[in-house]
C-alpha cells in the first residue's frame, strides 16, 4: 500500500521531540488509553507512530517503546486507497471512518477490519487511529448458528442411526449371501451393494459422532504434544505424501483442553489439507504463538481471553468461493462425496472449549486458526496418550 502523503509535501508544523513527549504524556496519563479494548494509535503530523496502547501491542506483536517513531504505514498495512480520505481528514481537524478492509502487520494473514481515524483534540496535526477487527463479530454469531445446527443434527442422528444402520446390515449380509452362488457380472453387483451399504453405515457413524453430547475434559494441556502427536500420525498414514513444517513459539503456556478431542481437530485439518493436495502432497505449516490482548466477547455479554493459537496452514488450492462463508456449517463440502461433517465437528470441538476458530483461504495458501485459553498456572499438564499410529 502507498502511503497516504508523500514524505515531500510539507505537512503542518513539524513536531519538536518535547512537544511528542507532551503529547505522549497526555494520552498515556489517562486510564482510558490502556482500558481501550481495540488497538489504537497516535500518529504524529509526519504519520510516525508516537505511542500505542496494549491491545495494539497485542496486535502488531511489538511493545510501544520499540515502534516510537516508526512510520504507520509501514507497520500497518490496508488493501485500500486512503491517501485523499487521510489528507483530509487532517487538514479539515475532522474524523474519518472506513469500514470493510483487510489490515495486516507483515506478519500474519490480515483481519477483516473496521478503520476510525480522527485528530487529537489540543495536539493539531496529531490523529487517534483506531483498528475494530470485525471478524470476531462474524464469527461470534457463526458460533451460535453452528451450536444451533449441532443440537437440531442430533436428533436427525439419532434417528437415522436407529432407522438405517439395523436393515442396512440385513441388506449387506443377503447380498453376501448371494454372492456365494453367483460368478462375472451377477458378482459385481452383489460387490457394489455390500460396498455402498458400508459406506452409508460409514457416513451414519460420522453423523453419529457429530451428534456426540460428550462435553470436553478439561485440564492442563501442551499444544505442542498435541501437534507433535497429530503430525506423526499424519506422517504414518494420510499425510505420508506431505512435507509438515513445525513453526513453534517454545515458550508457549499450557492450554485449558482435551487433549484428546484436541487431536481429533489438528488431525482433521491435516487430512483436509492432505486431501486438497493431492496423491503429489504438498507443504502443511504448524504455527503457534500468543497474542496476549485476543478477547472474544460472547452472546451472553461475558469476555473471554484466547491468548494461545494455533494456526494450520497448506499451499493447496483454497476454499470454493461460493462455500468460504459456511465451510463451518453442517454438510457444507467443497470436495466430492465429501460428508460435510468434519469442520463443522472441528468447530463444535473448539467452541465446547470455548474457544475460537476461523479460516483464510485463497489459492495456494489456505490457513485455519484456532485461539484456546491458557490452563490456570497452578496446575501440572495431562500426560499424553499413546499415538494410533495405524494407516487409514
Amino acid at each position: 500500500m502507498s502511503a497516504p502523503q508523500d514524505p515531500a509535501t510539507p505537512r503542518p508544523g513539524r513536531t519538536s521531540a518535547a512537544r511528542q513527549d507532551a503529547v505522549i504524556a497526555a494520552v498515556e496519563d489517562t486510564a482510558l488509553w490502556s482500558s481501550l479494548p481495540v488497538p489504537a494509535l497516535v500518529l504524529d503530523p509526519e504519520d510516525s507512530i508516537l505511542t500505542i496502547n496494549a491491545a495494539a501491542e497485542g496486535f502488531l506483536n511489538t511493545s510501544a517503546k520499540s515502534i516510537r517513531g516508526q512510520r504507520v504505514w509501514e507497520r500497518v498495512m490496508i488493501d485500500s486507497p486512503l491517501e485523499d480520505a487521510f489528507v483530509r481528514a487532517r487538514d479539515t481537524a475532522s474524523p474519518l471512518f472506513v469500514n470493510d478492509v483487510d489490515v495486516g502487520t507483515g506478519e500474519r494473514a490480515p483481519l477483516h477490519c473496521n478503520l476510525q481515524i480522527a485528530p487529537l483534540l489540543d495536539h493539531p496535526g496529531h490523529m487517534l487511529f483506531l483498528i475494530s477487527p470485525r471478524e470476531l463479530a462474524g464469527r461470534m454469531t457463526q458460533d451460535h448458528s453452528v451450536k444451533s445446527a449441532a443440537k437440531s443434527a442430533i436428533g436427525m442422528a439419532e434417528m437415522l442411526a436407529h432407522e438405517i444402520k439395523n436393515p442396512l446390515a440385513g441388506i449387506t449380509g443377503a447380498a453376501q449371501l448371494l454372492s456365494m452362488g453367483l460368478s462375472g457380472e451377477d458378482l459385481e453387483l452383489t460387490d457394489l451393494i455390500v460396498a455402498e451399504s458400508r459406506r452409508i453405515v460409514k457416513l451414519l457413524e460420522q453423523v453419529e459422532q457429530f451428534g456426540n453430547l460428550t462435553l470436553p475434559d478439561l485440564k492442563p494441556v501442551n499444544l505442542h504434544d498435541v501437534l507433535d502427536r497429530a503430525r506423526r500420525s499424519a506422517l504414518l498414514g494420510f499425510g505420508a505424501s506431505m512435507k509438515i513444517v513445525e513453526d513453534y513459539d517454545p515458550s508457549l503456556p499450557l492450554a485449558q483442553g482435551d487433549p484428546d478431542q484436541l487431536l481429533q481437530v489438528v488431525l482433521n485439518l491435516l487430512k483436509n489439507a492432505a486431501e486438497a493436495a493431492g496423491k503429489d502432497g504438498g507443504r502443511i505449516r504448524l504455527h503457534t504463538y500468543f497474542e496476549h490482548s485476543f478477547r472474544l466477547r460472547r452472546s451472553d455479554g461475558q469476555g473471554k481471553s484466547l491468548p494461545l493459537q494455533i494456526e494450520v496452514e497448506d499451499d493447496g488450492p483454497g476454499l470454493p468461493e461460493e462455500i468460504k462463508g459456511d465451510i463451518f456449517d453442517p454438510f457444507v463440502s467443497g470436495r466430492e462425496n465429501g460428508t460435510g461433517l468434519g469442520l463443522a465437528l472441528v468447530s463444535k470441538i473448539i467452541s465446547d472449549h470455548d474457544g475460537w476458530i476461523s479460516v483464510t483461504s485463497v489459492p495456494g495458501r489456505t490457513k485455519f486458526r484456532i485461539s484456546l485459553p491458557m490452563a490456570p498456572k497452578d496446575k501440572k499438564p495431562a500426560k499424553p496418550s499413546p499415538v494410533d499410529n495405524e494407516k487409514e
